[in-house]
């Protein structure tokens, strides 16, 4: 009969997990190999594994393709790996971690399902589960969280990735009563995306991420060299910390371009979708070029714009974040950040790892880095 925690991890990869290569990576037959050997007491618990030279021979890989396997098998807890010593059969493994998933924003922000689908195919390949849960319908975020909260209490997890709440008007005190429940149920907290205090402060938490400061510094300098000399900022009130820092790299990339800056050339109560507003940010600032906190906002903006007359990007060169599936559809595409949103799932769980094998490190910061896609929106190469 099938356990409630293997039905639902078998759920979850028919659902998440896209259909495997048809060729299996090397690194991946090595790292299967020894776990099978493992697992079917060929290594006992302190046993030394053969040596990375043994191991390329064996399998007739290179020596980065056996290291990233042992690399894997020591992240997944089946060994350890001793500094001029070798590797060997973990002495704590354990059978298996359950994680939970409190999203609030899953399935409004685009970002968090590429990430969750990231996060997945780790957990699966390593014999972990992570629970999505349920809710009922009409409750508010607040009533959502607890709920969740005490159903990764009742299945005893391991750990939470945790992505805070933005744009409400009570998001900060929610945000607080959440993590007071998981702090409380003595859970290791791993928060996606953004952190839980107004940048640039530091919560208590491992949070993963992008450098958001650094890109939008980044992303202004690109307006600039395609020739901008009035730029914007466009936000919304009580945007995530994220999107703060994004902020303060477009300043600082103004400011070290040499161009016109004062402080509400950062529109953060901005609404693209207001024709008044926008009509008369026009006016004001006579912008020919705009950066947007995130590609829903820039989605937004060009469509008001286009209804105002303003042709994009002759008139005005706009850029986003986040490189969402619709940023290449938009009618005129979207310059963007691109996010590694699968690759910041993966690092999440790698993260949560290490900070059950090490509770007593301080916070960490994971930054992955990103991209710049270049579209027609901020005119062609």
């Amino acid at each position: 009969m099938m356990g409630v925690v293997d039905l639902i991890s078998q759920m979850l990869y028919d659902q998440v997990v896209p259909q495997l290569a048809e060729s299996t990576p090397k690194y991946r037959q090595i790292y299967d190999s020894l776990k099978d050997s493992i697992a079917g007491g060929q290594y006992r618990t302190g046993d030394r594994l053969p040596s990375e030279s043994e191991l390329v021979r064996t399998f007739s890989a290179s020596r980065l393709t056996v290291n990233r396997a042992l690399r894997e098998l020591q992240l997944a807890g089946f060994i350890e790996r001793r500094v001029g010593s070798g590797s060997y059969v973990s002495t704590t493994r354990a059978p298996g971690l359950t994680f939970g998933l409190l999203i609030p924003e899953l399935g409004v922000t685009e970002i968090f399902e590429p990430v969750c689908r990231g996060m997945a195919e780790v957990e699966l390949a390593d014999h972990h589960v992570l629970l999505w849960g349920k809710s009922p319908d009409g409750q508010s975020v607040e009533a959502r969280a607890r709920e969740l909260c005490q159903q990764w209490v009742a299945k005893k997890v391991s750990g939470v990735f945790f992505a805070p709440l933005e744009l409400s008007g009570d998001n900060e005190l929610i945000n607080g009563r959440i993590t007071e429940m998981l702090q409380q149920s003595s859970f290791a907290v791993v928060l996606l995306d953004r952190d839980l205090v107004p940048f640039p402060q530091r919560s208590r938490y491992d949070l993963v991420g992008i450098d958001n400061r650094r890109a939008a510094y980044v992303l202004t300098m690109h307006l600039v060299d395609r020739g901008c000399k009035r730029v914007v900022f466009v936000g919304k009130h009580r945007s995530a910390p994220s999107c703060v820092a994004r902020a303060v790299g477009f300043r600082e990339a103004v400011w070290d371009a040499g161009l016109p800056f004062k402080s509400d050339h950062i529109r953060h109560s901005a609404v693209p979708t207001d024709h008044d507003e926008v009509r008369q940010l026009l006016r004001t600032y006579k912008p020919d070029g705009i950066v947007c906190a995130n590609d829903y906002t820039a989605a937004q903006l060009m469509r008001t714009l286009e209804s105002l007359g303003v042709r994009v990007p002759r008139d005005v060169k706009i850029a986003g974040f986040d490189d969402v599936k619709y940023a290449s559809l938009l009618q005129v595409p979207l310059t963007t950040i691109h996010q590694p949103c699968a690759e910041l799932g993966a690092a999440a769980v790698r993260l949560m790892v290490d900070r059950l094998n090490n509770p007593a490190l301080p916070p960490r910061d994971l930054l992955l880095d990103f991209t710049l896609v270049v579209r027609s929106s901020t005119g062609s190469e």
